[in-house]
């Protein structure tokens, strides 16, 4: 399995300020922001100028299933992974041990799974869904 790094998510304990703080203090620009009512809760994603990597601001309701009491700092929310195919790659992390911890979770154009490496740590695998071309008549 190739796997390619595409985003670090944080959880943060106010969108808003986060994304004043990120945009304003460090220069990074909002590439994207919205909402997924499936787990309670609102992402936001911000790249520096001149990089490819994003980093994602992740808040969640507390009646969502992903939530957690906030512990101060400590909110390394997921790494995120992109794979050619989700099902094969999910095979092979099953045969790693890798524990899953939700999904498959579905956004346009995505399909994701979260997992925990040996450390507990979540890594969400991705995989682009292709997009449906519309029937001729």
């Amino acid at each position: 399995m190739k796997a390619r790094m595409i985003y670090t998510g944080i959880r943060v304990k106010d969108m808003d300020d986060s994304i004043r703080f990120y945009t304003q203090a460090l220069g990074l620009k909002l590439t994207g922001r919205g909402t997924n009512p499936e787990i309670k809760g609102e992402w936001a994603q911000l790249r520096s100028p001149g990089s490819q990597q994003l980093l994602e601001l992740n808040w969640y309701a507390p009646e969502s299933p992903l939530y957690r009491p906030w512990s101060g700092g400590v909110e390394l929310d997921h790494l995120c992974f992109r794979v050619d195919e989700l099902d094969a790659a999910l095979k092979e992390l099953d045969s790693w041990g890798a524990k899953r911890l939700g999904g498959p979770y579905d956004t346009p154009g995505w399909r994701m799974v979260d997992v925990a490496d040996p450390n507990g740590i979540c890594l969400e695998v991705s995989a682009a869904v292709p997009r449906s071309r519309p029937r001729r008549r």
